[in-house]
This record gives C-alpha cells, structure tokens and sequence, in this order.
C-alpha cells in the first residue's frame, strides 16, 4: 500500500490482534504486514507506547528454550481501541466521499 499510515491506524491495528489473542512481537509484525508495509523496528516502539499507556501489558513464556514476550490487552486498551475504531469510521466515511465523489454529513 502507498498510502501513508499515522500512529493512531498502527495503534487500532495492534490493539484489535491482541484484543482477539495475545501476540508475540514477531507474529504481530506477521499480521500487521499482511496489510501495510511495516518492520520489526518500527512495531516494538508502538508497542511500548501502548505499553506505556497502560493499554498493553507483556508476560514472558517459553518457547524452544528461550522466552517470548507476549503482548495482552487491559481494559484501557479494549477502551482505547473502541475510541480508535469511531475515529477510523468516521475517516473512512469522509475519504470514500472524497474519493467516490459524495457528500459528508457530519
């Protein structure tokens, strides 16, 4: 995709594929790019401002040896991310008028 994707899209992202299952950072870089262009570098510091935001919490698990820090919603996130997917709707609706050669009514 060319289009340019904010802070705020890359949140809702995150937010909806933990709120479905806790993600590890490498399964959500997985996910995410099945749908936008992003890297592992650029995942784990929106990962920790969500962390930061009390919206994600981490454990650590095993996995062939060595630990895997999965990523789980709070209720803050499930909050957040609720706000997150009004704000894209509403974005939505005005780009597809933009673009479809309608009229927004707010």
């Amino acid at each position: 995709m060319t289009f340019q994707l904010g802070s705020a899209l890359l949140d809702a992202c995150v937010l909806a594929i933990v709120d479905k299952e806790d993600a590890y950072g490498y399964s959500l870089t997985q996910q995410i790019q099945s749908v936008m262009d992003i890297s592992e570098s650029t995942l784990y510091p929106v990962l920790r401002r969500l962390q930061k935001a009390n919206c994600l919490t981490t454990y650590d698990q095993p996995y062939q040896g060595r630990n895997r820090r999965y990523y789980q919603i709070t209720e803050q996130g499930r909050i957040r991310l609720l706000e997150l997917l009004k704000e894209w709707q509403q974005y939505k609706e005005m780009v597809d008028c933009v673009l479809l050669g309608g009229k927004y009514d707010e």
